[in-house]
C-alpha cells in the first residue's frame, strides 16, 4: 500500500481508491489540510482586521490630538493676548506668537487627517473656520494695543466675539471626541467578535491543528491585550486633557475677571486724569503774568483738548475699523471754531470735505494735523480784530487712489521762510504725517499760507 505513494497523480488516485485505511487517511489528510487552511484564513483575516483596527485607533488618536492641540494653541494665544492687553508688556505676547506659528500647522494637519471623512468633515470645517476668525480677532486686538489703542482693543474683547468663537471651537472638539469614541467602541466590538470566531475555528480544528490553534489563540490574545491597552491609554489621555482644559478654563476665567476689574479702574482713572490736567492748566493760566508762558500753556491745553476730541469721536463710534472723514472733520472744525475763533472779528473756519472713509489710525493723525494747522493760521494769518477765512479742504485723487488735505488762509504768507511759532507744532505735524507715509508741503505760489498733505486711502 505504501509503495503506491509515487510522485505521480495516477498513483495517488489509485491509492485513494484502495479500501478502508487509504480512503480514511486521504480523508483525514484532506480534512486536516482543509481545517488548517480554514484556521490560517481565519487567523489571517483576524490579523488584517486587528492591524486595520490599530491603524484606525492611531488615526482616531491623531485626530483627537490634533483637535486638542489646536484648542490649546488658541487658549495659549488668548492668554498671551489678554496678558498683553492687561500689562502692556511685550513678553506676555510670547504664547501668542508661538500660537500664531503653531495654529496654522495644526489646522492643516487636522484638515489632512479628516480629508474625505463625511462624518467628521462638517465639524472640522466649522472648527477651522472659527479658529481662523479667532486668530484674526486676536491679531486685531494685539495690533490695536501695540499702536497705543488699548481701550479700543479692550472694547473688542468685551464684545464677546472671541469668547463665542472659543465656545464654538470647544463644542466642535467635543463633537469630534464623541464621534471617535463611538467609532472606537464599535471597532472594539467587531474585533472581539472576530476573536471569538477565530477561537471557535481553532476549537473545530481538533487535535490535528492543536499547535496551530495554540499559536492562533496566543496571537489573538496578544492583539486583544494591545487593543485593551490602547483603550486604557486613550482613556488616561482623555482624562488628562479634560483636567487640563478645566484648569486652564478656570485660570482664564479668573484672569478675565481681574483684567475686567482693572480695566474698568484704568478707564475711570484715565478719564479723571485728562480732566484734571485740563483743569490744572486753566488754574495755572490765571496765576501766570508772563504772556509767553500763558500762550505756551494755552497751546498745550488746546492740544490736549484736540487729542481728547479725536478719541471721543473715534471710540464712541460703532465702526471701529473706519471713519467717515466728512462727518468727523465737520465736528472737529466746529469745535475749533468755538475754541479758537469764538467772537466777532475772528477768522471764519470753513470746511469742504468729500465723503471719504479712512482707517482709525489715519483719522487720528489727520485730526491732529488739522488742529495744528488751523491753530497756527488763527494765530498768525490775521491781526487782532481782523476778519478772514481759514479753509479746510479734503478731496479724493481718484487716479492715484489717494486723498488730498488742504488748510489755507489769505494772510501775509510765509514770506519765503518757515512757519512761525516755537517749532513744537511743526514737529507734531511732521510726526503725524510720517505715520501717514507722507509729508506736509507748503504752496509758495499761494498769497497766504497753503499747506497740503497727500495720503493713501
Amino acid at each position: 500500500m505504501f509503495s503506491a505513494f509515487r510522485p505521480s497523480l495516477p498513483a495517488l488516485l489509485q491509492f485513494a481508491r484502495t479500501p478502508s485505511i487509504g480512503r480514511t487517511i486521504v480523508a483525514l489528510l484532506a480534512g486536516a489540510i482543509a481545517l488548517l487552511l480554514t484556521v490560517n484564513i481565519a487567523t489571517f483575516v483576524m490579523i488584517q482586521r486587528t492591524a486595520a483596527f490599530n491603524d484606525q485607533v492611531e488615526r482616531s488618536q491623531q485626530v483627537r490630538r490634533a483637535a486638542h492641540d489646536l484648542l490649546l494653541s488658541l487658549v495659549d494665544a488668548e492668554t498671551g493676548q489678554r496678558g498683553f492687553l492687561l500689562s502692556g508688556r511685550p513678553e506676555f505676547l510670547d504664547p501668542y506668537i508661538r500660537a500664531e506659528v503653531l495654529a496654522p500647522e495644526e489646522m492643516r494637519e487636522l484638515e489632512h487627517l479628516t480629508a474625505g471623512d463625511t462624518e467628521l468633515g462638517p465639524h472640522v470645517a466649522t472648527m477651522l473656520e472659527a479658529a481662523r476668525e479667532r486668530l484674526v480677532e486676536q491679531e486685531r486686538t494685539v495690533t490695536l494695543a501695540r499702536t497705543g489703542r488699548v481701550g479700543q482693543a479692550v472694547q473688542m474683547v468685551r464684545a464677546g466675539e472671541g469668547q463665542s468663537l472659543m465656545d464654538a471651537i470647544r463644542t466642535e472638539v467635543a463633537a469630534i471626541d464623541e464621534i471617535e469614541n463611538e467609532r472606537l467602541t464599535s471597532r472594539t466590538r467587531q474585533s472581539e467578535r472576530g476573536s471569538r470566531l477565530t477561537l471557535g475555528a481553532n476549537a473545530l480544528g481538533g487535535l490535528l491543528v492543536v499547535i496551530l490553534a495554540a499559536i492562533t489563540v496566543w496571537l489573538v490574545r496578544r492583539y486583544v491585550g494591545e487593543i485593551q491597552a490602547a483603550r486604557e491609554s486613550l482613556d488616561r489621555m482623555n482624562a488628562g486633557l479634560e483636567g487640563q482644559v478645566r484648569d486652564r478654563t478656570a485660570q482664564l476665567t479668573r484672569a478675565r475677571d481681574r483684567a475686567e476689574a482693572m480695566l474698568r479702574e484704568v478707564n475711570h482713572r484715565v478719564g479723571n486724569s485728562l480732566q484734571l490736567v485740563s483743569s490744572f492748566m486753566s488754574l495755572q493760566l490765571r496765576d501766570l503774568a508772563d504772556e509767553g508762558a500763558r500762550e505756551a500753556l494755552r497751546e498745550a491745553q488746546a492740544r490736549i483738548e484736540a487729542v481728547a476730541h479725536v478719541h471721543r469721536r473715534l471710540y464712541t463710534s460703532d465702526d471701529m475699523t473706519s471713519v467717515a472723514m466728512d462727518e468727523y472733520l465737520e465736528g472737529l472744525v466746529a469745535e475749533l471754531g468755538k475754541s479758537l475763533a469764538p467772537g466777532a472779528g475772528s477768522p471764519t473756519l470753513t470746511l469742504t470735505a468729500a465723503p471719504l472713509n479712512v482707517s482709525t489710525d489715519q483719522a487720528v493723525s489727520i485730526g491732529v494735523i488739522v488742529t495744528e494747522l488751523v491753530t497756527n493760521a488763527v494765530k498768525y494769518a490775521y491781526g487782532p480784530g481782523q476778519a478772514g477765512e481759514i479753509r479746510v479742504i479734503l478731496a479724493p485723487d481718484a487716479r492715484r487712489g489717494r486723498a488730498l488735505l488742504t488748510v489755507e488762509d489769505d494772510g501775509p504768507g510765509l514770506g519765503g521762510g518757515q512757519p512761525r511759532g516755537t517749532g513744537l507744532g511743526g514737529k507734531i505735524i511732521s510726526a503725524m504725517a510720517s505715520g501717514l507715509r507722507s509729508a506736509v508741503e507748503y504752496d509758495a505760489s499761494h498769497a497766504g499760507v497753503r499747506a497740503r498733505l497727500a495720503f493713501d486711502l
